[in-house]
């Protein structure tokens, strides 16, 4: 565990739980019952909203962060709802509308939603599925330690609730 008092600040790592609503209280997701979230502050690793609403908290802080849609996945882009040929599709399966499927890019494959799908093509938002939303992230954080040389030359958390590589 860390030392009493730790602040949270760059290269600490931070464990922490929350629960993810939506601005009008609707859960989107929740850490509960799971193994909690670690992640290497000042990496962007989080949503930049909620790494920077936690910055100098300390273990056994809890509290509420809201979190505007330019500070979380952006606003939504009409831009990113395109026509995609079907065979641009990682495996494709049994196409429906609201489906998640991932297309090929030139930046490697992307992850987005099926809207409407033709014989040969399917329209996809390629908008993140929070994009557009304001986000409350209620935190209770509970550990703030310094981080191994090996994390911030990987630039993320190791371990139980961080990246495993």
């Amino acid at each position: 565990m860390s030392e009493a008092g730790e602040e949270i600040s760059a290269n600490k790592v931070v464990t922490f739980h929350y629960r993810l609503t939506d601005a009008e209280g609707e859960l989107i997701e929740s850490s509960e019952g799971q193994e909690p979230v670690a992640y290497l502050h000042g990496r962007n690793n989080i949503v930049p909203g909620l790494e920077s609403g936690l910055r100098g908290r300390r273990a056994g802080d809890e509290l509420t962060i809201g979190v505007a849609p330019e500070d979380a996945y952006g606003p939504r882009s009409a831009s990113a709802v395109q026509r995609v040929p079907i065979k641009h599709l990682v495996r494709p399966g049994k196409l429906e509308a609201g489906r998640v499927v991932a297309v090929n890019t030139t930046e490697g494959p992307r992850r987005g939603t099926v809207l409407k799908v033709g014989r040969f093509n399917v329209d996809v938002d390629m908008n993140h599925p929070l994009a557009g939303r304001s986000l409350v992230f209620e935190v209770k954080v509970l550990d703030v330690r310094d981080a191994t040389p090996e994390e911030i030359a990987h630039g993320h958390a190791h371990g139980p609730g961080g990246a495993h590589d």
